[in-house]
């Protein structure tokens, strides 16, 4: 490898070094949107990072913004992580409502209502806790669509059938939550 080479490749790194950084916000949201405990996290943001790294020389800023296709990746590597350790996660989901049960229990009425919209947030299938993760960075409609590959009209409605789908399941009364071993 030549001089010329090296510096393209430093060159490569310290942009990405750079954009990772303005736009690490990304994938911590998606990492606490995915994963119940601190060491998936950690694994969960190891491995984005890498796998952008990875696909960072085919990134062409005229097709994308970096954070539309930062958040791609992300959510694309969170979902198939969530669907290859599905028991895992079931365990890891039955200790979080475990542990937001007694949250309920032990703290005041507003950590009872954060306890209890974190448990409806988790038990969304993958697509639309993407959405609801989009939504709350405040991306438009068209940036969710690119990042999930559907319309921006198509976003627009998911996002409201989910808002009206939580309204309903949504109790502010930490006496309506179920046991942590109840099944519905």
């Amino acid at each position: 490898m030549d001089i010329t080479a090296t510096d393209s490749i430093v060159d490569l790194q310290q942009r990405f070094a750079h954009l990772l950084g303005q736009h690490q916000g990304i994938v911590l949201k998606v990492a606490r949107g995915y994963c119940a405990n601190r060491e998936d996290r950690s694994d969960l943001i190891q491995e984005i990072s890498t796998q952008a790294w990875r696909a960072f020389p085919g990134f062409d800023p005229q097709r994308a913004q970096f954070s539309t296709w930062l958040y791609r990746i992300a959510l694309n590597i969170a979902i198939s992580q969530l669907r290859g350790h599905a028991l895992r996660r079931q365990y890891h989901s039955d200790v979080a409502l475990e542990d937001a049960h007694a949250s309920v229990v032990d703290n005041a009425e507003d950590n009872a209502s954060l306890a209890q919209l974190n448990q409806l947030i988790h038990a969304l299938p993958a697509l639309d806790r993407a959405l609801l993760l989009l939504h709350l960075d405040d991306c438009s409609h068209r940036q969710i669509g690119e990042v999930l590959g559907i319309s921006a009209s198509n976003a627009a409605t998911r996002l409201h059938r989910l808002r009206q789908q939580l309204r309903s399941r949504f109790n502010p009364d930490p006496a309506a939550l179920p046991a942590p071993n109840s099944r519905d």
